[in-house]
């Protein structure tokens, strides 16, 4: 029988497209839906993929055999299809949807047929797609100085978001000349990773961004209000699990006053009632900041685990900056929702990849004690 973090790896290669009429090859299937309205498409997204890219990567460095062969397979294939996502000018930017042309909304009736409805490139997907390949130190430069003519106060500034933050000259989540500026603690958290990783100097516009996470954890915020917080990821145990990420890689100065309350939120939330997924993301986040965790038996979970969970959502009035349209952009009425199965394989796959590493501290510890 096999060990589960390999059956984790083996469900999501069988996942992975060989090429379809929906899925290039590489290619992750996901969905777009929103059960309110009973909408479901077909997306090709390179927004999966590289996040799935990105988590396997991290594992690798952990595992050997043929665990590490089929992680080294479905990355390649991954990386293979960049290209289709960036930049339709050739910059090093990239897209959520492919970008030559543009397949907005793929496989839909309406929005697809509207330029209206075409979205900028986005610092995400950027994120992602940098961290999971191997960028020149020149690409990085640009990469810097691309973020910071498109960060709050450059050319135009926030307007949906608290009234503290208005000057903060932090990252927008978009790209694009005459896009709004906007704010989204975990899009942050992950462009910050790829700075990190990277060593890059920290600019004014890091240490804003650092501010902007800092602050809406410190005012509970995330918690009470995740969707001001965060329009793509609208959650608490999503944000969690994005800043948590974060703090465990790099231990940024400025987030250290916040360290011990992510911790104890996450402790109380987990005493809630929460879907199966969002018990995965918090225990990976409370293993990540070295805190114990009951065992979740993931061992047992099958692809029923992971209905109705959604790990990124779009809100179709947040690029509206009318008070009453954002007022409203918070229904899930106007939320669509993001589903990859293969993504939930994954996070199950970085939940034992983390389980065997806290239980091999343990093991050395107890027999240190031996000694």
């Amino acid at each position: 029988m096999k060990q589960p973090l390999h059956r984790f790896i083996t469900e999501i290669e069988k996942l992975q497209s060989t090429g379809d009429n929906y899925f290039p090859a590489g290619i992750f299937p996901a969905q777009r839906i929103n059960p309110l309205i009973g909408y479901k498409r077909q997306d090709t997204t390179i927004f999966f993929s590289a996040i799935i890219c990105f988590t396997l990567q991290s594992i690798r460095r952990h595992v050997t055999g043929e665990t590490a062969a089929q992680i080294d397979r479905i990355c390649e294939k991954i990386i293979a299809n960049y290209p289709d996502f960036r930049n339709k000018d050739g910059l090093k930017t990239y897209n959520f949807w492919k970008t030559k042309p543009s397949k907005h909304f793929p496989n839909g009736y309406i929005f697809r047929r509207f330029e209206h409805f075409r979205i900028p490139d986005d610092i995400d997907d950027t994120a992602f797609i940098y961290l999971t390949s191997n960028p020149t130190r020149e690409e990085l430069a640009w990469l810097k100085e691309k973020l910071a003519i498109h960060s709050n106060g450059y050319k135009l500034w926030i307007r949906n978001t608290y009234p503290e933050y208005r000057n903060l000259k932090a990252y927008s989540t978009w790209f694009g000349k005459n896009m709004y500026v906007e704010f989204d603690v975990c899009v942050l958290s992950n462009m910050l990773y790829c700075i990190h990783q990277y060593g890059l100097p920290l600019n004014e516009h890091d240490h804003a961004s650092l501010e902007y996470i800092r602050s809406v954890i410190a005012t509970d915020r995330y918690i009470k209000v995740p969707f001001r917080c965060a329009h793509q990821y609208p959650r608490t145990p999503l944000i969690i699990y994005h800043v948590a990420r974060l703090i465990a890689a790099f231990e940024p100065a400025a987030l250290e006053s916040v360290r011990i309350k992510l911790i104890a939120d996450t402790q109380q939330l987990l005493t809630t009632s929460l879907h199966d997924m969002d018990w995965v993301l918090l225990s990976i986040s409370l293993m990540r900041l070295g805190v114990a965790t009951k065992r979740i038996p993931v061992e047992q979970f099958s692809a029923k685990h992971f209905e109705g969970f959604g790990f990124f959502i779009a809100g179709l009035l947040t690029a509206y900056e009318n008070p009453l349209l954002y007022k409203l952009s918070i229904s899930p009425l106007f939320h669509m929702k993001w589903v990859c199965e293969a993504h939930s394989w994954t996070l199950l796959a970085e939940y034992e990849m983390l389980w065997a590493q806290v239980e091999n501290t343990a093991a050395d510890v107890s027999n240190q004690l031996k000694k």
